[in-house]
């Protein structure tokens, strides 16, 4: 029986606990599932908020939301198997197994604005506006997310001798290894990135530019973290979230750049 345990060695830490948290009639109910629905319901709750502050209906925010999430799932389980299909090729059932991990952020952000944009044509409604209040809650979500990779302990990085090192049982390894524990450079990185936003609004001039720097600061954040990774998704010798991370920064320069020449044009 191997140590399901996760310790921090150099910080005389000691985690051991089940990946499942209970089981209803026979159903797993797995702490990495609570742990995202708690960090859904946080984000929520502040893009609420935000909404409230913008004269934003909190009706429509609920809207979104409803519409969004089932799209946002979707959309990052095809994602991490399009980039990852060789795992699902011998068993193409397997694809619908999600309650078996596999999903990618990236794709889930994809589904969410597509889902969102179509919503906002149909409602006439200002896109970049109901994409800076989302950018709150969307950070802050995925800060506190990121905690449900180191339940299930997964998303770790390469074998470090730091002193903030995490050791947790590899079966690709078969023996216990001392890891960068990228999840939680994440999560801090998310947190960094959510206070810096709150920040950021009280000098917003046009909508968009708060999307716009959450891209650019997420997606900067992701692009280093990744490289620690080892279970990156990849194209050849490409991992794809540093090239989508690359791409959001230049959508997001682009936004804030185009934002600022409008607004100064009009002084």
């Amino acid at each position: 029986m191997f140590d399901n345990s996760i310790v921090f060695p150099g910080l005389h830490l000691k985690f051991d606990f089940s990946p499942v948290a209970f089981k209803i009639f026979g159903l797993e109910i797995r702490w990495y599932g609570i742990i995202i629905a708690v960090g859904f319901l946080c984000g929520f709750l502040v893009s609420n908020y935000i909404a409230k502050k913008e004269n934003v209906q909190t009706d429509v925010l609920l809207d979104i939301a409803i519409i969004s999430t089932p799209i946002a799932i979707i959309f990052a389980r095809v994602y991490y198997v399009v980039f990852n299909f060789r795992e699902f090729k011998e068993n193409i059932a397997s694809i619908f197994a999600i309650r078996q991990g596999g999903l990618a952020i990236y794709g889930a952000v994809i589904g969410a604005l597509l889902s969102s944009y179509v919503y906002c044509r149909i409602k006439k409604l200002s896109f970049l506006k109901i994409c800076d209040i989302g950018s709150y809650g969307l950070i802050l979500g995925q800060a506190i997310g990121r905690w449900g990779n180191f339940a299930n302990r997964e998303a770790y990085g390469y074998e470090t001798n730091l002193p903030w090192r995490m050791q947790i049982y590899s079966f690709e390894a078969g023996r216990r290894i001392e890891v960068h524990p990228t999840f939680l450079y994440e999560s801090i990185w998310d947190f960094i990135v959510f206070f810096t936003l709150l920040y950021l609004r009280r000098y917003k001039k046009k909508d968009g530019e708060i999307f716009g720097y959450y891209l650019i600061l997420y997606s900067a954040g992701r692009f280093f973290i990744e490289a620690l990774r080892t279970d990156s998704l990849m194209l050849g010798s490409i991992r794809i979230s540093q090239l989508v991370a690359v791409i959001c920064i230049v959508i997001g320069t682009a936004i804030i750049l185009k934002s600022r020449l409008q607004y100064f044009d009009k002084i």
